[in-house]
């Protein structure tokens, strides 16, 4: 039976994938699938199952959704969401292991999954207006200085609320100041029982003293930690078994365990006892452990807010303020009242406030900050400035083409941003491992428990139960889960300051792998800058004159950068330019028009074919000479007899060659793709020593040659700036869009590089092979530490060398190896690419 149901609750994928895990669980269900955007669920049965045991099914995995028949659903009226008090900040929090994919929640809290304290999204808008109060009278706001208009003092910069992320620090720190205030004492109290003849028991008796520490633990568990006893009785209810799982079972029986002895010491065996007669309480095991493990969230709490400093970095590149010419004269606004079109003057040092085209004046932009490239760049009238770039020592006039979300620099913020919450493939192996770890941990520590209980020796019990502890406590599966996205969202950052944009953790895992680039030959390899060098004709009837006239008028219509070069040099050449009809663009061919009742083809030999107009042997070799030396030919055929050619140079970049040659030592080979012709393909494909080169590619034969890569087993990266890329860059394992190309080709693509430059994609090699690196690192730490702490807290060494691990040790132990991981992953913001 096949049964259609809607599911209310969802809003990512990590929901969809949820709700499908928890209902497939369900008796008799044989196949579910959910779709998100339809909020149904689909569901196969061997016979029919009841509503309310799919409802059960949902509820007790923590209520989160709910299951009805379709129309039955009642929505609740949309509760708008609270704005949060600090403008940096965004309201919606995730959990930075990424346990349910991209799910976000609305407040904050901790992951129901693992237990770990949400973190709040930093706010991406690069357009933080200043605001201005009064110390007097709060109430006045301004945007600008000024003086109060009540008591007349001069107004002040308002302070910007902390964020959740430095909220929940500052609760850390607190909370553990106070646990280690009380846990000192009782720790004293219990390490005093090793000093013979123990100067504590003239004063009171040992039992007293346990007391003391009794009543000296309370602050520490019911308030200080209490929160990793909520989080262990949720996991526990949910099944989602996780760390705090291992530390509330152990850090709660050592203190249930000295509570039970304090109040009944007769049930317990002499084992049990001291000389005293009062039972061995183990309050400072229980307490140390719960503040060391505070100390662990702490130093994770104080490391996550570094983990995204690079998006921190770029929105300080943001202007808040931007001098705005109105007839005339100067008007400072804030950035968010800056409109399109407008006029906007920037001054020596100024940062450049939106994305625009210089209008008037000539200067040197430091673009350090979004390029990785430290020398500045000369710009004049009509060349692009982005938002965040600094002016040099010249003041220029610009127009606004590019505002708010729009601009370059909100752009790669919200790129970086959203990439560094992505799964990387790699991270299914940690998320295998952690669904069997807490279940196995717990088992061992049973085993442990009941082998030395057996077989140890005196006294037994007492071994047992601190060994069980330890295994408990060391064990540490978030050292696992955090592995990869710390990796990955530190080399997402540092990938983001050298101009290396990345869309997803995927995209860095895959173009570690990559064994083949495939290259285009124009803005890629060469700088995307033709210029033409020659203008030639085939007949009589027409002059050279003539012939640029119609090659210059029929690619007035078109937007392609060869027919834009035709179009500057007929220009230049004062030539008078001819209406044309019927202009029609042929995709990787060239175009044609009707001009002075003339049919007009311009373009490549396919463009020839198309117009059936046939290139003769003579006309070959002419075309050949040029060819050869890396020019490109388009024929001019005036009513189907090929009459004329233009040839057009496009330097090769200084920086390619270098580029090509460190891809192909690192063991990729190297193959440009050219719509252009076999001979200037040829030439370049020759004096770039590249693996190979395949000439005349239109956009299907670009992603034909993908795939037939694909299936030979090769791992393909294209890169590409052009609409006709777009196919081929999606069809591609990694896609890398240079950034001086087109939206559609940046959108196709996994990898954007802020500078076309092939050099960028060295930087991406290197920038994948480091996270890549990382990653490993940090979960062969993780695993190995697991692997051997848990044996040896079990006791493996005891027989041998007599060495066994204290609970208290094993906390610290487990508290640092997550940090660690944390801090291994923060040497990624300073690697060189």
């Amino acid at each position: 039976m096949t049964h259609t149901y809607h599911i209310h609750g969802m809003t990512c994928d990590g929901c969809r994938s949820h709700v499908e895990t928890t209902l497939s669980k369900v008796a008799g269900v044989t196949k579910v699938v959910v779709d998100l955007e339809k909020s149904a669920a689909t569901i196969e049965m061997e016979s029919h199952i009841p509503i309310a045991t799919l409802q059960a099914a949902l509820a007790d995995d923590g209520a989160r959704y709910s299951i009805h028949l379709p129309g039955a659903h009642q929505h609740p009226p949309v509760v708008k969401k609270e704005k949060p008090s600090n403008e940096n900040a965004t309201g919606t929090f995730y959990c930075p292991m990424h346990c349910e994919g991209d799910k976000t929640y609305s407040k904050p809290g901790d992951c129901p999954v693992c237990g770990m304290a949400l973190v709040e999204e930093l706010n991406t808008s690069a357009s933080l207006s200043q605001q201005w109060t009064c110390p007097m009278h709060p109430e006045i706001v301004k945007d600008e200085a000024g003086s109060c208009p009540i008591c007349g003092m001069d107004l002040v910069p308002m302070q910007v609320d902390i964020s959740a992320e430095e909220k929940t620090y500052k609760s850390l720190l607190k909370k553990f100041w106070i646990a280690s205030i009380f846990t000192a004492p009782i720790f004293l109290i219990a390490m005093s029982e090793m000093i013979q003849n123990n100067p504590l028991y003239d004063i009171l008796e040992q039992q007293y003293w346990n007391w003391i520490q009794f009543a000296l633990s309370i602050p520490v568990v019911f308030y200080a930690t209490w929160i990793f006893f909520i989080r262990a009785y949720k996991s526990i209810k949910t099944w989602n078994l996780n760390m705090f799982t291992l530390i509330g079972i152990g850090a709660g029986i050592a203190w249930l365990f000295s509570v039970f002895g304090m109040l009944f010491p007769d049930l317990f065996p002499d084992q049990f006892k001291s000389e005293s007669g009062a039972v061995h309480v183990y309050i400072e095991a229980a307490t140390v452990i719960l503040t060391l493990v505070l100390l662990g969230q702490l130093l994770e709490a104080r490391a996550h807010s570094k983990t995204n400093s690079a998006v921190r970095e770029l929105l300080k590149l943001a202007p808040n303020k931007a001098t705005k010419m109105v007839d005339g004269e100067e008007v400072e606004v804030p950035i968010d009242q800056i409109v399109l079109a407008d006029i906007l003057k920037v001054k020596p040092g100024e940062k450049i406030p939106v994305d625009g085209v210089i209008t008037e004046g000539n200067t040197t932009v430091d673009e350090s900050m979004i390029s990785g490239e430290p020398i500045p760049v000369n710009k004049a009238a009509g060349d692009a400035v982005s938002s965040g770039t600094i002016n040099g020592n010249q003041t220029f006039l610009m127009k606004a083409e590019k505002v708010g979300s729009d601009t370059l620099l909100s752009q790669i913020i919200q790129m970086v941003n959203t990439a560094s919450r992505s799964r990387a493939p790699i991270q299914n192996l940690a998320d295998k491992v952690s669904g069997y770890f807490v279940p196995i941990v717990v088992l061992i520590s049973v085993l442990t428990f009941v082998v030395w209980a057996i077989w140890g020796p005196e006294p037994a019990y007492v071994f047992a139960l601190v060994n069980a502890i330890a295994v408990l406590i060391i064990a540490c599966p978030c050292a696992l889960g955090l592995a990869t996205p710390m990796s990955v969202m530190v080399g997402v950052g540092s990938g983001a300051k050298n101009g290396v944009l990345i869309k997803n953790a995927e995209a860095l895992e895959k173009m570690d792998k990559v064994d083949t680039l495939i290259i285009d030959k124009t803005g890629t390899i060469t700088e995307g800058k033709p210029t033409v060098e020659s203008v030639g004709t085939f007949s009589e009837q027409y002059s050279e004159g003539d012939i640029l006239q119609y090659i210059a008028s029929l690619n007035s219509n078109s937007e392609h950068p060869l027919a834009d070069a035709t179009v500057k040099y007929a220009k230049e050449k004062q030539v008078e330019f001819l209406n044309a009809v019927a202009f029609l663009a042929v995709t990787g061919k060239g175009v044609e028009g009707i001009i002075q009742s003339k049919k007009l083809s311009l373009g490549n030999p396919k463009m020839m074919e198309h117009a059936q107009a046939i290139i003769s042997t003579k006309m070959q070799e002419t075309a050949k000479t040029y060819q050869s030396q890396g020019k490109t030919v388009s024929f001019l055929a005036i009513d189907g007899q090929v009459s004329g050619y233009v040839v057009i140079g496009d330097k090769i970049k200084a920086t390619s060659a270098k580029a090509i040659q460190e891809l192909q030592k690192r063991g990729i080979d190297v193959v440009m793709l050219t719509g252009d012709n076999h001979n200037t393909a040829q030439a370049v494909a020759s004096e770039l020593h590249l693996t190979g080169f395949k000439a005349g590619m239109l956009p299907e034969d670009k992603l034909n040659e993908v795939t037939r890569l694909q299936e030979a087993g090769h791992i393909v990266a294209m890169a590409g700036d052009g609409i006709n890329d777009a196919p081929a860059l999606a069809k591609s394992d990694v896609g890398i869009a240079m950034g001086t190309g087109t939206d559609v080709a940046i959108e196709s693509a996994m990898i954007t590089l802020v500078k076309g430059d092939l050099q960028g994609i060295v930087k991406a090699r290197k920038l994948s092979h480091a996270v890549m690196k990382n990653i490993k690192q940090n979960l062969f730490f993780a695993l190995i530490y697991n692997t051997l702490g848990v044996p040896i807290a079990a006791g493996v060494l005891f027989p041998v060398f007599g060495i066994l691990l204290s609970p208290m040790i094993a906390a610290l132990a487990m508290s640092f190896s997550s940090v660690s991981v944390i801090f291994n992953a923060l040497r990624l913001r300073n690697i060189k690419i």
